[in-house]
């Protein structure tokens, strides 16, 4: 277990508890009878404090990019095939009612 893997689970522990904190905010706003404005300011705090370490732990990991090359570099001879124009006319269907 890694740095990066302890930092993850708590990351999801944080984004865990920020689920059941609103949750039992909404509950609590529906027995007073008080309109749900927004989530409660520790709850935004522990929203970013999770989005924090939620790039900590997956921008190290990303670190290489795989190139692609365009299909018509790969296969030349394709290119030159085409179908008849009759497979790329779609029939027309009138609907009579």
């Amino acid at each position: 277990m890694g740095l990066g893997f302890v930092v993850g689970v708590f990351e999801v522990l944080i984004l865990s508890h920020a689920t059941y904190s609103t949750i039992q905010y909404r509950r609590l706003l529906k027995i007073t009878e008080e309109e749900f404005s927004g989530p409660p300011m520790n709850v935004v705090t522990e929203l970013l404090l999770g989005l924090v370490f939620y790039m900590i732990v997956s921008l190290p990991v990303n670190l290489d990019f795989m190139s692609f090359n365009h299909r018509g570099k790969v296969f030349p001879m394709l290119i030159n095939k085409t179908l008849p124009y009759k497979y790329f006319v779609l029939p027309l269907v009138l609907v009579v009612s």
